[in-house]
């Protein structure tokens, strides 16, 4: 399935407004949880990265040691 620009930010604003009801275009989803809506957010960001539509964020990961 394709996904659009649209349907990432509209699950991004139900994510930040705590609200489980996503609307784009002519269509309504609702959500059990926000569980659910973080998931969903990963299906579609990695179908638009997937396609290009988006660039892929790099992931880095940092090791603090102690020198003592």
């Amino acid at each position: 399935m394709s996904f659009t620009t649209a349907q990432l930010d509209a699950i991004e604003s139900a994510i930040a407004s705590g609200e489980l009801k996503v609307s784009f275009g002519d269509r309504e989803v609702v959500y059990r949880s926000i569980e659910d809506l973080l998931k969903a957010r990963k299906v579609v960001r990695a179908g638009l990265e997937e396609s290009g539509a988006i660039k892929k964020r790099n992931r880095y990961s940092f090791v603090s040691r102690n020198m003592n």
